[in-house]
């Protein structure tokens, strides 16, 4: 069993700003994780797309130890915590980039005193989801036709966080499964929005934020659909492109 870290995809020296993406996973399973299942290059689009939006921040790959959530042990959200613990004095604010199991593991690390903003992809958010919340912009985007994650759990756990006074944007993407490959190019430039206005200084305001209950808004239509097969092309051109390194 490895040690939780960060496979990172651009390490600037100057660095005080890290972009730190969470792959999905699955219900139960103390598997080791391996770098080329899809759950984790289904990311690697979004580092470029970081990157693009941030030169000149850092922007990784959460490296878990288990390939499952695995019931009150949470391991992501554990190993999540643990890696933001860890990190060099001066990296002062973390964005967090979460689908699926990623989304549910960086909800409940988003009131860590380094996260500057959440954004999570198709989260797994199942009933009763303990509400954390953020000192930073909590922002949700669901496939309105994804059968693996519930997109009306994700509402209703952003009326439950609402009610608590945090302001959420709840976005619904038309026409998307879970795999978020329908509209590959839309999920890019929201990744590449998200980092862009949450790294400026002060953080630009999403106007979807809100704390009314029961709005969700339509993730904006920036680009034609993909096909699905170039969405495919953009993941391995994604993997080429970018080259882990071992260090901040």
């Amino acid at each position: 069993m490895s040690a939780p870290g960060i496979d990172l995809l651009a390490a600037p020296p100057e660095a005080t700003d890290l972009v730190l993406l969470a792959h999905g996973g699955v219900v139960e399973s103390m598997a080791e994780p391996h770098a080329w299942r899809a759950p984790i290059l289904r990311m690697w689009p979004f580092g470029l797309a970081a990157r693009a939006a941030a030169p000149g921040a850092a922007v990784g790959l959460m490296r878990y130890r288990y390939r499952g959530w695995n019931g009150g042990e949470a391991h992501p959200a554990a190993d999540l915590r643990i890696v933001l613990d860890g990190l060099p004095s001066r990296i002062r604010r973390v964005l967090l980039v979460g689908h699926s199991m990623g989304g549910r593991a960086v909800v409940a690390a988003g009131n860590h005193p380094l996260v500057g903003g959440v954004l999570g992809l198709a989260p797994w958010l199942p009933p009763g989801e303990p509400l954390v919340k953020s000192a930073g912009p909590v922002i949700f985007a669901h496939g309105a036709l994804d059968r693996i994650t519930d997109p009306a759990l994700t509402a209703a756990y952003a009326r439950r966080l609402r009610a608590t006074g945090v302001p959420v944007a709840m976005l619904s993407v038309e026409g998307e499964k879970h795999a978020m490959l329908h509209r590959a190019t839309d999920w890019n430039e929201l990744v590449r929005r998200f980092v862009a206005h949450g790294l400026e200084e002060p953080a630009a305001p999403c106007e979807a934020l809100t704390t009314t209950p029961e709005r969700v808004d339509l993730l904006p239509r920036w680009s034609r659909p993909t096909p699905v097969p170039a969405a495919v092309r953009s993941i391995a051109t994604a993997r080429l492109r970018l080259r882990v390194t071992d260090h901040l």
